[in-house]
């Protein structure tokens, strides 16, 4: 049974409401996304319960940081989150498809968990086929949404199963949107690659990568992990 809320050092996230529950995926792109130079304004796409937008909000002091969010229940609960955080006045959901989505303000930094299935659904519930799967939003229209909102200097930070991990990068480097860095992500030190951390920008350089592992065994978690996420877990 899944719990209403998930509790982190400094805020709570309810996500009852939301097709996707608060996971690993979300705390480790929270967690990892760079933050130098330090961003004034962030775009969480398909922000879901607002769990990233609330980690930036912990991690650094932008003054606007916004999520869009195309699914009803799921925008409700991330307003609600919002409002109930320490750090309210600084973060603002709108309730919008970001394929259609405008903003005079180009942003500084753009994070985004993405519908990761690019299979045809099996699920019942459309609220959880759209938040999962590439139905509403494909990795094409997320590159051209993100190439539209971002600044000429800033950065946008994803995380994809690993398995996309070239397709994606030629998509954005199509659109003109290069990889800089890779973090490739191993449940444990010898499991296979499950996901892929990407941070890219405009500017084309040397693509810096490493690999990580999240766990020495079961609920003991190896030193990377307890490092990144230290200021947010309850028990590390």
């Amino acid at each position: 049974m899944t719990l209403k809320s998930f509790k982190f050092k400094k805020f709570e996230v309810f996500h009852d409401r939301c097709a996707m529950k608060v996971g690993t995926d979300a705390v480790l792109l929270g967690a990892w996304a760079s933050l130098n130079p330090s961003p004034k304004s962030i775009l969480d796409i398909g922000s879901g319960s607002g769990i990233l937008s609330l980690m930036l909000a912990q991690r650094c002091s932008a003054n606007r940081i916004n999520g869009v969010e195309i699914d009803k229940n799921a925008f409700d609960q991330c307003v609600e989150n919002f409002k109930n955080s320490p750090w309210k006045n600084r973060l603002l959901c709108y309730h919008d498809d970001i394929i259609n989505f405008s903003s005079k303000l180009k942003y500084d930094l753009i994070i985004s968990n993405p519908p990761y299935f690019n299979g045809k659904s099996s699920l019942n519930c459309e609220a959880r086929n759209q938040a999962r799967f590439q139905l509403k939003l494909n990795f094409k229209d997320l590159i051209l949404s993100v190439t539209k909102l971002l600044n000429n200097l800033g950065k946008f930070c994803v995380i994809i199963p690993h398995e996309f991990e070239k397709e994606f990068i030629m998509i954005a480097d199509r659109h003109n949107i290069f990889c800089n860095n890779i973090c490739r992500v191993r449940g444990r030190e010898f499991s296979s690659i499950k996901r892929s951390l990407i941070e890219l920008s405009f500017k084309k350089t040397y693509v810096k990568c490493n690999e990580v592992f999240l766990e020495v065994e079961r609920h003991v978690y190896s030193d990377y992990y307890k490092s990144l996420t230290k200021e947010f877990y309850l028990k590390i």
